[in-house]
């Protein structure tokens, strides 16, 4: 028998959110019949108290095993669909997973009970469905290109900034993200879909951008995320017209003054914003003045729970919304004795406003001296005609490094200008930043790679 105060989500589902759905490029799902069915052939019950991996091949099928199971399984892995295969097998062996729930046939021979999920929900849930167990949600970290960590949440820590911001304020709400659910950023509106009440069209791996906008207009969107990448990309595509969100928020990157000025001018009507959040540490907070950066003041006191410091440069966070745990052998600590996490994000006081400058671990080295690349990126993309761009290192015969930016002018952009506009750059670069900062070559590209979480693909050349 479960403690009366644990959450499960599929106790948010009730007979008030008739007419709220969920829906893919394929697909659309009542909330309603998503309670009174399952998706699982044999239903949920088999699973009670597994440690279970998520692997399904589309986004919705993961949505409908993630509300059954929660409250009934011991944990869930949530699996993201780029994972390399080999890592698949190691994480099931650190999660201590002894069952699979899959509609992939690679997975049908690997150990542990299997039921396929389908869309169908053919089968009536059982009647005496409840809450058993607080469930672990286990997620895994992105940016790495190694085996990414496991991370343990419980949903009453992912579901902390929902509670807080009244989930009954986005029972009208529509919402979408460019982000696969699957992962901290994508299931945070997710859960704000479900726990508030609202409907929700999820994004659809290798979908054209064009085609997923769409979608987002058919389905009557009112409130998106995405990555700053994300969001450049749309904005360069020239898809934005006749999408008219009311809720436009970037997450999981720098959010520059360029992006958010850009947003502001395709969407005039909308509340434009960012929030600071990661898989470690949680939702941090929310910025909606239009402006880069954050207020000093909102470090130090708790805030809604969230108490934050600054650690030689690094923002450390401690809050009920972090994550519990690193799952596995020899795992390292999360937190430190104070159960604070840090971040690896660096930020830099400036006029009584805290400015990201990068990450601890993406540094670039440049004859010995330390460069943000994302430093760089926020003046080159300050220019006009300006949409994207990526500074990274160079190896060089004389320093060892210098600093190479890949630029991606806005469409319409005038030919004849290009040379003027390298030279604006570099002048603007010269202004703003020490020398060794400033490129020794910009090129110009016709587009920039992002990752499957998202955000800038780098790597040096």
């Amino acid at each position: 028998m479960s403690p009366p105060d644990v959450l499960a989500l599929r106790e948010f589902l009730g007979p008030e959110l008739k007419g709220r759905t969920i829906s893919d490029a394929r697909h659309t799902i009542s909330l309603t019949d998503i309670r009174s069915h399952s998706c699982l052939v044999g239903g949920a019950r088999e699973l009670s108290g597994r440690s279970v991996l998520l692997a399904t091949s589309g986004q919705l099928l993961s949505t409908l095993a993630m509300i059954e199971l929660d409250g009934v399984a011991r944990r869930m892995l949530l699996c993201p669909p780029d994972l390399d295969p080999d890592h698949v097998k190691a994480l099931q062996a650190q999660a201590e997973i002894d069952a699979i729930v899959t509609d992939q046939p690679q997975h049908q021979g690997d150990a542990g009970a299997h039921l396929v999920v389908g869309v169908g929900l053919p089968e009536p849930t059982d009647a005496g469905w409840k809450t058993e167990r607080a469930t672990e949600w286990l997620m895994l970290t992105s940016g790495t290109s190694g085996l990414p960590k496991i991370v343990r949440h419980t949903l009453e820590g992912l579901a902390g900034a929902i509670v807080a911001d009244g989930p009954a304020r986005y029972r009208s709400a529509t919402w979408a993200t460019f982000y696969d659910i699957r992962r901290y950023g994508g299931l945070q509106i997710f859960l704000r879909a479900v726990i508030g009440g609202g409907s929700m069209v999820l994004s659809e791996r290798g979908e054209a951008l064009a085609d997923h906008v769409a979608r987002l207009r058919a389905g009557s969107v009112t409130h998106i995320s995405g990555t700053p990448s994300h969001w450049r990309k749309l904005l360069m595509s020239g898809a934005t017209a006749d999408f008219s969100p009311r809720y436009v928020r970037l997450s999981g990157e720098i959010a520059d003054q360029a992006v958010l000025d850009g947003l502001a001018r395709a969407f005039p009507h909308a509340s434009i914003g960012h929030a600071y959040a990661s898989t470690e540490a949680g939702v941090g907070f929310a910025v909606d003045d239009g402006r880069e950066g954050f207020p000093a003041d909102l470090i130090g006191p708790n805030r809604d729970g969230v108490e934050m410091k600054v650690v030689d440069g690094s923002l450390r966070i401690r809050s009920r919304r972090t994550a519990r745990a690193y799952i596995g052998v020899d795992a390292p600590p999360l937190a430190d004795a104070d159960g604070f996490v840090d971040t690896g994000d660096m930020v830099e006081l400036r006029d009584n406003r805290y400015h990201f400058v990068g990450r601890r671990g993406g540094i670039i080295n440049i004859g010995g001296l330390k460069v943000h690349p994302e430093e760089i990126e926020a003046v080159i993309n300050r220019h006009e005609s300006v949409r994207m761009s990526r500074a990274r290192s160079r190896k060089s015969p004389i320093t060892g490094a210098v600093v190479v930016a890949d630029v991606v002018l806005a469409d319409g952009t005038d030919a004849a200008r290009v040379e003027t506009i390298r030279t604006e750059i570099l002048g603007r670069c010269k202004d703003a930043l020490a020398a060794y900062k400033v490129p020794a070559v910009i090129r110009f590209v016709e587009r920039l790679d992002v990752t499957e979480a998202g955000k800038l693909a780098r790597a040096d050349a």
